[in-house]
């Protein structure tokens, strides 16, 4: 039986030659299909998190007896952190390894479910909150690295599109796994359900993942790391409250300054010492900026929708709750299916137009959903849902691509970081954006302004235009982000920095 056993794992274990091949950087990893799958899991996990909170916090609010404004910063809490702390978790990556990231991430968000399962209140929970985004961030942060790292070019847009299955799926999955669990075993469920999906999940991880081909010997920026997280915490929270404190309300204003003040010292500080916290020449490379920015305006846009779209359904339309939640399903759904054939596409066609393409097609599906009315055919919302997530699929994939392939490896942790933040910022914008024109339009609260159907539509609509036009923008960008390759072959638009000389960079 013994020896049974040590023929299947020879028989498994890849070959001298592979891993060599693929130290040098001549080839993927042997395992990078197992490597992936591991990747998946923690990808997966994150966006679950983060969405089956909404659905409990009413639950939550109820059961520890506080209210709403203090146990909506259960949720808060959960993204200002991961956004802050993205960058930082990239670049520990960078120089100690993204394998010992990813796995301390990992072991870090499933102890932080354990802790808040375990919460005795409210201020316990929403720290424990923070415990488990610091690991969500390192894993959301290390993942597109090391699949970068361990596939070649020419799979690279399957790798990543694959992946981009786990955010939509979390996405679908997160209310509906929510809602299941906190009727029938109450809000602390929807954490430990996290603890044996998160032990196997780690041990996997650490079975399968490869430790770094080189570590880069430098020392870590720790004054460039606390200035980043201090100055993008107060942008970001400024953002977020800004609908409800007031765009021009001293609270606000002081906020955003601090904030600005504390990134432009960080600016200051990273052109002066000898390993910074970020190679600010990265935001040289024009592809790398581009795509960032064009990334940033995807998710700008489908908050947009996906933040108003339930107000109207169960405020204007009355449909109840788990009815609204089924019509939601039509982004994601379309996003899971749709992302692995638009990586396989990325990697026979390139990257420019499929991403430019899917912006526009985004664009149309926002802009379609300016002509809700009370009448529209549920069906019809349903669909235009799935359109803008056919949009987001056949963007994000090569985008991604674009992205993590127009760097150099030992900056790859950078790119992830970055590529995360762009999502995290963008959903932060999408909200306070598309709250702030719904309310000048409306003149009203969300929650207040369907006693009123026409002012409640007039301000959807304003919302989806302003929504439109930045996804139009991104389409821009998008086309602008690959240098024009005039009458070459279609595959020549893919960036393939990563198998060329990195010197050159």
């Amino acid at each position: 039986m013994r020896a049974l056993r040590v023929t299947r794992l020879a028989e498994s274990a890849p070959a001298p030659g592979e891993v060599a091949a693929w130290e040098r950087g001549a080839a993927g990893h042997p395992l990078r299909w197992r490597i992936l799958s591991a990747i998946f899991v923690g990808t997966l996990m994150g966006p679950v998190d983060g969405s089956v909170v909404g659905i409990a916090l009413p639950v939550i609010t109820q059961d520890l007896r506080t209210t709403l404004s203090v146990s909506e910063w259960v949720a808060m809490a959960y993204l200002l952190v991961i956004s802050s702390l993205l960058l930082t978790w990239g670049r520990l990556g960078d120089m100690y390894g993204h394998r010992r990231t990813y796995l301390s991430g990992f072991g870090l968000f499933t102890g932080g479910s354990l802790l808040c399962a375990a919460s005795p209140g409210i201020g316990w929970l929403i720290a424990f909150r923070a415990v488990q985004a610091v690991g969500a961030g390192m894993m959301m942060a290390a993942g597109p690295a090391i699949i970068t790292d361990v596939f070649p070019a020419s799979e690279r847009g399957r790798a990543l599109g694959t992946n981009a299955v786990a955010v939509a799926a979390g996405l679908a999955i997160g209310p509906v796994l929510g809602g299941l669990l906190v009727e029938h075993f109450g809000w602390r469920s929807i954490f430990s359900i996290n603890l044996p999906i998160g032990l196997v999940g780690t041990l996997w991880a650490a079975r399968v993942l490869p430790g770094p081909r080189r570590v880069v010997r430098e020392r870590f920026d720790l004054a460039g790391a606390m200035l980043l997280f201090s100055g993008l915490l107060l942008v970001l929270l400024a953002l977020s409250q800004a609908p409800r404190w007031g765009w021009a309300s001293a609270a606000t204003l002081g906020s955003a300054g601090a904030g600005a003040a504390l990134l432009g010292l960080f600016v200051a500080v990273e052109r002066r010492i000898d390993h910074p916290m970020v190679e600010l020449s990265v935001f040289k490379n024009r592809t790398f900026v581009l795509a960032n920015l064009s990334s940033l305006a995807n998710y700008l846009a489908q908050s947009s929708v996906t933040f108003l779209l339930p107000f109207y359904l169960q405020n204007l339309r009355g449909i109840p709750p788990d009815r609204a939640g089924v019509l939601m399903l039509g982004f994601p759904v379309a996003l899971t299916v749709i992302a692995p054939a638009a990586g396989y596409l990325t990697d026979r066609w390139g990257s420019r137009w499929l991403a430019a393409g899917g912006m526009a097609l985004m664009a149309v599906a926002v802009a379609n959903m300016t002509r809700l009315d009370g009448a529209t055919p549920l069906a019809g919302v349903f669909w235009g849902l799935a359109l803008l997530g056919l949009g987001s699929a056949l963007f994000q994939t090569p985008n991604n691509s674009t992205i993590m392939g127009s760097v150099p490896r030992e900056r790859l942790g950078i790119a992830g970081g970055m590529l995360a933040s762009m999502r995290n910022i963008g959903m932060v914008l999408g909200i306070a954006v598309s709250g702030t024109v719904f309310m000048a339009v409306a003149g009203a609260q969300v929650e207040t302004a369907a006693a009123e159907g026409g002012r409640f539509l007039a301000g959807l609509h304003g919302a989806m235009a302003a929504g439109a036009g930045i996804a139009l923008l991104g389409a821009v960008a998008s086309v602008a982000a690959l240098p024009w390759t005039g009458r070459r072959r279609r595959a020549a638009v893919r960036v393939p920095r990563l198998d060329a000389d990195e010197s050159r960079w």
